[in-house]
């Protein structure tokens, strides 16, 4: 899968002022500018919420784990998953916080 994201200069917080003005190419999810992909810290958030994203076509789940894997990394952010169906509603990676009762 050809991956369409490419790095950005705009780091941390994203106020919705500065969301609109980034390029599609910073988001996992690019014809639906969805999952800005800025910094490792919003890459491992991207991974994290995959599953919750809404209005997508498995066709572009599959390019935006492609490009997550891309800005993933570039950030230095290790990905476990080798297919974005690995990432579901259940606690995808070891976490002590998800076995609590």
């Amino acid at each position: 899968m050809k991956t369409t994201w490419k790095p950005h200069e705009e780091h941390g917080t994203l106020g919705s002022k500065q969301k609109r003005e980034l390029p599609d190419t910073v988001f996992a999810f690019p014809t639906k500018r969805k999952e800005p992909l800025v910094d490792a810290s919003h890459v491992r958030n991207a991974v994290a919420r995959f599953d919750q994203v809404q209005g997508v076509t498995d066709a572009e789940r599959e390019q935006a784990f492609a490009n997550i894997k891309v800005a993933a990394k570039h950030y230095g952010v290790e990905v476990a998953e080798t297919e974005w169906r690995q990432l579901g509603k259940l606690p995808h990676t070891p976490n002590p916080v998800h076995s609590r009762g």
